[in-house]
């Protein structure tokens, strides 16, 4: 907790006043352009790997960079999307995934997870992607397959479907490597999200 503290220190004695009149213009203005889906991970933060500014980004950070597909129940991530996208206006959306993922590493291995049973059902929203995946235990390929998954479940959410309809949002599919730092996009593989 001592280096939280210290962190807020620096923040307010050094970071705060060399920003101060982008603070000023955040307290009253919220129109982030990207919604930037990705995951819980400590190691993916999301504003130091785009370069981002405060307000740049409207985040969303859930284990495995899961979007359950739409359904009409209360549910908070959907809620987010649907701010982001209908209220916020955000022109671009990414779902982020990356290497070493902890979630797409235990379904890919088959980890026992009787001892975490919200985090197995949580992870039911990644069966599309392990379907998808042709080898069993590539933990690459599932989350690559993983992030076109969790496009394709966020295209059923109707504010993002009516969004891309009238060509205001674009969907954009990322892969973060840790250890290199380089971004891949799956621009390529987007098309088949309507097959």
């Amino acid at each position: 907790m001592q280096d939280l503290t210290e962190g807020v220190a620096r923040f307010q004695r050094d970071v705060f006043p060399a920003k101060a009149e982008l603070f000023a213009h955040l307290a009253t203005h919220h129109t982030p352009h990207t919604l930037f889906i990705g995951c819980s991970d400590a190691r993916v933060v999301p504003e130091l790997i785009t370069g981002t500014e405060p307000g740049d980004l409207f985040v969303i950070r859930t284990a495995g960079n899961l979007v359950p597909a739409y359904t009409p129940e209360a549910d908070g991530v959907a809620a987010s999307i649907e701010y982001a996208v209908a209220a916020l206006g955000v022109k671009d959306i990414v779902v982020c995934g990356h290497s070493a993922c902890g979630a797409m590493t235990a379904l890919a291995q088959g980890h026992d997870l009787s001892g975490a049973p919200a985090v197995a059902a949580w992870l039911r929203h990644a069966d599309a992607s392990r379907a998808r995946t042709a080898a069993a235990g590539d933990v690459d390929a599932l989350v690559r397959q993983n992030v076109l998954a969790q496009l394709a479940n966020l295209a059923t959410h109707p504010s993002v479907a009516r969004a891309l309809a009238e060509g205001g949002t674009t969907l954009h599919g990322w892969v973060y490597d840790i250890p290199t730092g380089r971004v891949e996009d799956l621009a390529a593989a987007i098309p088949a999200l309507a097959a």
